[in-house]
């Protein structure tokens, strides 16, 4: 086994250990799961299209740690893929990370997709297709190039701005998606994500995200108020694009949030209001009862969850509604830390003062750059 020392000791196994992770490599332990295997049978149809997958993905992949004394957990191509239907992948042009998913032909996904890539304008907020790719394993199926995201609540929010900027872009969003008469139909905590460049400039590994590129260093990501991400709403499985002039109803109990209370499978509903109310609702169960200091949401939250969909706003009036109060706000404010509503007070009185000197520190560089 190689003693190579170029890696973190943590990286490293002692020889019986070392020894019992080859001969279950040699078992098959890290073998591609059946569902990696069509990614494989894929690979060589993408790179010749511009898209490389990682080496474990490759026809004649061979574990790189054969023959090392390096854990297998620490290197990269040991890392299964989570989603069977999406990979990440490097667009060899420009060396972009983008995400893959395999989609019908036919489907109103694909087509709102390549929709939403047509249109321009600052309120976008939704995921777009980059390209679209035949699948080479099916004559149905197309593979959808998207830009690769990361969980917009990952890494958690820490101050208020971040939370004031995050709603703003949703109501932006959500105003512009009505716009194009399109209704999300599940609009959910998971369907929202961010295009996480700005504060992890070094990027991060797709899979293991808390980790470097190479699934061995951590992260740390800058802040969201000196270096503010994008926010986009994702996946337009259920979605429907109306006509111009079509009523937007729609029927059918569909979607993550089950809280909206005119979903029906018999009655139809208006698409749009019930978007409405399942952001209002994302609102209040992700940020409203999550943090004790962000009350001045509640009365957005309480319009848009009006039992009664018709006495729901419309996105522009929110839009408007919001950026009102949002100009009233001080910058002060803006950087105030947020305060878990489940944190106990010695713990909430520690962390005020950590923030405050964090706040000071980052005040001072600030002064110190503009010099």
């Amino acid at each position: 086994m190689s003693s190579n020392r170029t890696l973190p000791d943590y990286v490293y196994l002692p020889p019986a250990a070392a020894q019992h992770y080859a001969k279950a490599t040699r078992k098959g332990r890290y073998e591609l799961l059946p569902s990696e295997v069509e990614w494989r049978d894929r690979q060589k149809h993408l790179a010749q299209r511009g898209y490389l997958l990682r080496p474990r993905y490759f026809e004649n992949w061979k574990p790189s740690w054969i023959g090392t004394n390096i854990h297998p957990h620490f290197c990269e191509d040991s890392i299964i893929l989570i989603n069977y239907h999406v990979i990440d992948a490097t667009r060899q042009r420009d060396g972009k990370r983008v995400a893959i998913k395999v989609i019908l032909n036919d489907s109103d996904e694909l087509h709102i997709a390549e929709y939403l890539a047509s249109v321009r304008g600052e309120e976008h907020h939704c995921v777009t297709a980059l390209d679209v790719l035949q699948d080479p394993l099916d004559a149905q199926r197309s593979l959808l190039v998207m830009p690769f995201l990361r969980p917009y609540n990952n890494p958690e929010f820490q101050l208020f701005g971040e939370i004031v900027d995050f709603v703003g872009q949703m109501l932006d969003g959500l105003a512009f998606l009505h716009r194009h008469r399109i209704a999300h139909r599940d609009i959910a905590s998971a369907n929202v994500m961010m295009d996480a460049t700005p504060i992890y400039p070094d990027g991060y590994h797709p899979v293991r995200i808390h980790r470097a590129p190479d699934a061995i260093h951590d992260t740390d990501p800058l802040s969201r108020i000196e270096h503010p991400v994008k926010y986009l709403y994702v996946d337009f499985g259920l979605s429907v694009r109306f006509p111009e002039g079509a009523r937007s109803l729609v029927d059918g109990k569909v979607g993550r949030d089950t809280d909206i209370p005119e979903m029906s499978s018999e009655k139809p509903y208006d698409a749009f209001k019930a978007d409405i109310y399942a952001l209002g609702n994302l609102f209040d169960k992700e940020i409203a009862q999550r943090f004790d200091n962000v009350k001045f949401l509640l009365p957005l939250i309480e319009l848009m969850k009006q039992h009664e969909p018709d006495l729901r706003p419309s996105p522009d009036e929110l839009v408007k509604m919001f950026n009102q109060m949002r100009a009233l706000l001080q910058e002060s404010a803006l950087r105030r830390r947020l305060v878990l509503t489940s944190e106990p007070t010695y713990e909430r009185l520690f962390n005020d003062t950590v923030a405050v000197a964090r706040e000071g520190f980052s005040n001072l560089k600030r002064m110190v750059g503009q010099s």
